[in-house]
C-alpha cells in the first residue's frame, strides 16, 4: 500500500505545542498532534474501491493488513503525524467557543492525479477537543455516515466521501435516547475523505480570540491550497474567497432541497469551507413532504434546522463566517453585498431546480406560482416526496387531469384524506401543469428521461438504514452490501431493488432510528 503523502496543513500552520492528549483549551494553533487509540480486534466491513482509486490505492490494497491497521488507527503510516483540528462554532444559534475534532483524527494529506485529499478517521479515540467524551463511535451511527456520504455523492450532492467502515472490536457505552439508560454497543470507525476538513468554525475561533496573525495564516493557506482560482491579492483576495464559499454553500443547499435531505445539525462547525455536506449525524430524508420536519430530537422543540429553514440557516452561518473574516477586510459593505445577493441567487437557483424537477424546458418566472402551489398541496395531505416527483415523469401531454392525477396518487400515505375540495385543488394544479408541458418541444419520453435524471428513484430513507443497522448488529452485512450497490445508481430503475421504492411503513413512523435520531453516536 503506497500513498503519495503531503503534510501541508501540519507543516505550514501552527501546531499545539502541548503533546499530551487531555481535554483543554488550545490557543494559537490550528491543530494538535494526536494518535488514534489502538483497537482490540479491527474487522473491515466494507471499503469503497471507487474512493480508493481516487486517492491512489488499488482494490487489492483494500484487502491488505496494512490497510486494516492504518485505517483502524492501529498503526501510523510512515512519515505522517495524525492530528485533530482546532475550531469553534455556533451551535443551535449560540456561541459555543472552542469545539474541535472531538471524535475525528486526520491521518494525513495525500495527492493523486493532481488532486489533494485529507484522510480522516471518525471514532478513533479521544483528542484534546473531546471534552468529557471518549472520542469513539458506534456501529449504528458509523453505518449511517458511511452509507449516506456515498449515497449523496451518487445523487450528485457535494459531499465528503467514505473510504472504509470497520468494527473496532471494542464495546462503547452510549445512551441512545438520553434517558439515563446507557448500554454497550459495537464500536466502529469510518474513514472519511475530503479536500480538507476546514470549517467555518476554523476561522471563527481565531476571530473570537482576536488572534489575527493565525486568522490570516489560515485564510492564506486555505486560499493558496484549495482556492487556486482566486488570483487577487490583499482585501480582494479574501472577498473573492468568501464569495466563492457563499456560492458553493448555496449550491449545496439547493441540492439538499432537490433530493429532500435534511442535515439536522447545521452548526457553523459542521459547515465545510468547500461547500460539501459534512458530519452526517442525525440527518434524515423527507418521507412526506414537510417543510417543518427535522430529524434531530435535540432540535424538535424549536426546529431551527427543519427542511424549509435550511436555506436561511446557511445564510446565517455565512454571516458568522463573514464576521470572522471581517478583520482581514475591515469593510462591511462588500461582505454585506455578497450576503445580500445570496437570497436572490437562491430564489433563482431554487426555481430553476424545481422547474427541472417538473420537466419544464422553456422556463418562465411565472412558473413560481406553479411551484409554490405544488409545495402547498404536497403539505396538505401526507405525500411521499420521492415517489411523487419520480412518478410525475410518467405523465404524458395527452393525459386528462384525472389520468395524470392517478399516476401520482401512489405517493399519498392515506388517499382517503383527499376530500372533494383537495381533489379539485389537485385537478386545478394538473390543468396548469398539463398546459405547461404541452408548451414544451420535448417529447414525453425525452421529458421523462430528463426528469428521471434529477428526481431520484432511491434515497437512503431512515427506515432502510435502520433495517441495515439491525442486521449488522447481528453480524449480517448482506443488506449493507445490497444498499451500497443500489445507492450507486439512484436514478436508474433497477428492477431488482424495486421493493425499496416504497413509502415509509407504518412501523417506522415512530421507531427509534427510523424517524428521528439523537446526536448520540
Amino acid at each position: 500500500m503506497k500513498l503519495n503523502i503531503q503534510n501541508k496543513f501540519t507543516s505550514e500552520l501552527p501546531a499545539d505545542p502541548i503533546q499530551t492528549n487531555d481535554p483543554r483549551q488550545v490557543h494559537q494553533a490550528c491543530f494538535s498532534f494526536v494518535e488514534p487509540k489502538k483497537t482490540e480486534k479491527p474487522f473491515l466491513i466494507h471499503a469503497s474501491k471507487e474512493v480508493a482509486l481516487e486517492i491512489g490505492l488499488s482494490e487489492q490494497d483494500l484487502l491488505s493488513t496494512d490497510f486494516l491497521n492504518v485505517f483502524s488507527g492501529n498503526s501510523i503510516y510512515p512519515e505522517t503525524k495524525p492530528f485533530a483540528m482546532c475550531y469553534a462554532g455556533h451551535q443551535f444559534g449560540n456561541w459555543a467557543g472552542q469545539l474541535g475534532d472531538g471524535r475525528a483524527i486526520n491521518l494525513t494529506e495525500v495527492t493523486h492525479d493532481g488532486k489533494t485529499y485529507t484522510l480522516q478517521l471518525k471514532g478513533a479515540g479521544p483528542t484534546p477537543y473531546s471534552r468529557t467524551a471518549d472520542g469513539l463511535a458506534v456501529l449504528r451511527s458509523s453505518i449511517r455516515e458511511y452509507l449516506c456520504a456515498e449515497a449523496m455523492f451518487y445523487l450528485g450532492v457535494p459531499t465528503t466521501r467514505s473510504l472504509s467502515l470497520m468494527l473496532s472490536g471494542d464495546q462503547v457505552l452510549r445512551d441512545v435516547l438520553y434517558n439515563g439508560n446507557p448500554a454497550y454497543e459495537k464500536g466502529a470507525i469510518v474513514s472519511r475523505v475530503a479536500p480538507s476538513f476546514i470549517r467555518f468554525g476554523s476561522f471563527e475561533i481565531f476571530a473570537a480570540r482576536e488572534d489575527l496573525v493565525n486568522l490570516k495564516l489560515l485564510a492564506d493557506f486555505t486560499i493558496k491550497n484549495h482556492f487556486s482560482n482566486v488570483k487577487s491579492e490583499g482585501v480582494e483576495k479574501y472577498l473573492s474567497f468568501f464569495e466563492e464559499v457563499t456560492q458553493t454553500t448555496l449550491k449545496m443547499i439547493v441540492e439538499w432541497q432537490r433530493v429532500g435531505f435534511v442535515h439536522g445539525v447545521m452548526n457553523t462547525d459542521n459547515m465545510s469551507i468547500h461547500g460539501l455536506t459534512i458530519d452526517y449525524g442525525p440527518y434524515g430524508w423527507l418521507e412526506d413532504y414537510n417543510t417543518g420536519w427535522t430529524p434531530n430530537t435535540t432540535d424538535n422543540q424549536h426546529k431551527r434546522y427543519r427542511f424549509g429553514n435550511q436555506p436561511e440557516i446557511a445564510l446565517w452561518n455565512l454571516y458568522q463566517l463573514a464576521n470572522a473574516l471581517y478583520p482581514l477586510i475591515e469593510d462591511a459593505k462588500p461582505l454585506e453585498a455578497i450576503l445580500e445577493a445570496y437570497s436572490s441567487n437562491y430564489e433563482k437557483q431554487y426555481l430553476n431546480m424545481m422547474q427541472d424537477k417538473l420537466g419544464i424546458q422553456n422556463k418562465s418566472n411565472d412558473d413560481l406560482f406553479l411551484v409554490n402551489r405544488l409545495t402547498e398541496l404536497l403539505e396538505k395531505v401526507e405525500t411521499d416526496m420521492t415517489i411523487f416527483f419520480r412518478n410525475l415523469g410518467n405523465i404524458t401531454k395527452e393525459d386528462a387531469v384525472v389520468v395524470a392525477f392517478g399516476k401520482i396518487k401512489e405517493a399519498f400515505y392515506n388517499e382517503k384524506e383527499l376530500n372533494e375540495v383537495l381533489l379539485k385543488e389537485w385537478y386545478d394544479w394538473f390543468e396548469i401543469y398539463n398546459f405547461r408541458i404541452n408548451e414544451q418541444t420535448l417529447s414525453d419520453l425525452e421529458r421523462k428521461q430528463k426528469m428521471n435524471g434529477i428526481n431520484p428513484k432511491y434515497v437512503l430513507r431512515n427506515y432502510i438504514s435502520q433495517l441495515c443497522i439491525d442486521d449488522a448488529e447481528k453480524g449480517d452485512y448482506s443488506l449493507l452490501y445490497e444498499l451500497i450497490e443500489m445507492l450507486k445508481k439512484p436514478y436508474d430503475e433497477q428492477p431488482n431493488f424495486q421493493k425499496w421504492f416504497a413509502k415509509r411503513p407504518d412501523w417506522a413512523r415512530n421507531k427509534v432510528g427510523s424517524s428521528m435520531l439523537s446526536c448520540s453516536s
